[in-house]
């Protein structure tokens, strides 16, 4: 069966807003696999349950911004 072609992506914007110093390894390895190096760095995502579960161990460190693509 063939996708629709007018289907929207989840974008979803996530910012660094506290540094990672001083936690676990975990959630830094967290936060560098988000592509997140350096403080008030904004990276995009297309929205997954994966990413979603990322971002909940780290939500104290990031800023999420949810947008929606055509």
């Amino acid at each position: 069966m063939a996708k629709p072609t007018a289907a929207k992506e989840k974008i979803v914007r996530i910012t660094l807003v506290k540094s990672a110093i001083g936690y676990s390894k975990r959630h830094k390895a967290t936060i560098r696999a988000l592509g997140l190096h350096r403080m008030h760095q904004t990276v995009e995502h297309v929205d997954s349950p994966t990413l979603r579960g990322m971002l909940s161990k780290v939500n104290h460190l990031v800023e999420v911004v949810e947008q929606v693509e055509v």
